[in-house]
């Protein structure tokens, strides 16, 4: 039996998610299952198992209502797959599992891991955008890894069921505490805009970054490059299953 030992649903973060670049690779099941959160099942998008390296802006970040100085505007980078939960009435919670997630602030990184336990690290980013560009990079060890889109500035409708949507609407974060036991937290935001992407460019070594288990990644071709307009979001306070 599943129990809520901690289900305060208060708002414990605000901000704006903008400008969000995915590459979408299809994995082998067994490569996620290690990290894969007790009380959840893989999800899946067109019988494929999907990883996705994210990268998006942060803007007017506030926590618990209250504004963070110098935190208006900072850069994420992840690399987070899919999953969703069945619940007592039947219907299915989908969610996302991050491996590792990179800001450029040592208090996101402080504060996530604390009271999320996610996985956050912190390293030297940047970004750059223009019209029709948008692009985002990380130092690790000395070295810039890069990734970016060129895109038509017009923004479409992010139809139901499409893989666009199968992508962005994962409204649940799942992370796994124990065997038994995980974290399971809600992100509430509008179904988001999408942009046609017209060329992608990836110089990022994902061994460097996330580890030798993710070397392959180095030469496969992305499933889909996607690019969404982002909203407002909120982070819910988190509870735990067990």
């Amino acid at each position: 039996m599943t129990f809520f030992i901690f289900a305060i649903m208060s708002v414990f973060l605000t901000a704006e998610w903008r400008k969000l670049v995915f590459f979408n690779y299809e994995i082998p099941e067994q490569l996620v299952v290690p990290f894969l959160p007790a009380h959840t099942v893989l999800d899946t998008l067109n019988g494929k198992h999907i990883i996705s390296l994210v990268g998006f802006l942060f803007k007017d970040t506030r926590l618990k209502g209250i504004k963070i100085p110098f935190y208006h505007t900072f850069e994420e980078v992840n690399l987070r797959f899919y999953v969703k939960r069945l619940m007592p009435d039947g219907t299915w919670r989908r969610g996302t599992v991050f491996i590792k997630e990179v800001v450029p602030k040592a208090a996101v990184t402080w504060v996530a891991n604390l009271f999320y336990r996610e996985h956050y690290v912190t390293l030297p980013m940047q970004h750059s955008h223009t019209s029709d560009q948008i692009a985002y990079g990380l130092q690790k060890k000395g070295s810039w890894q890069r990734f970016q889109v060129r895109y038509i500035a017009d923004p479409r409708p992010i139809l139901q069921n499409s893989d666009v949507g199968f992508i962005t609407e994962h409204y649940f974060g799942y992370t796994r505490l124990s065997e038994r036991r995980t974290s399971e937290y809600e992100v509430t935001h509008p179904v988001w805009m999408h942009y046609p992407v017209q060329e992608s460019l990836l110089n990022f070594d994902f061994g460097l970054v996330y580890g030798p288990m993710f070397d392959f990644l180095n030469t496969e071709k992305p499933y889909s490059v996607l690019l969404a307009e982002g909203s407002e979001i909120s982070v819910l306070a988190r509870r735990i299953i067990e």
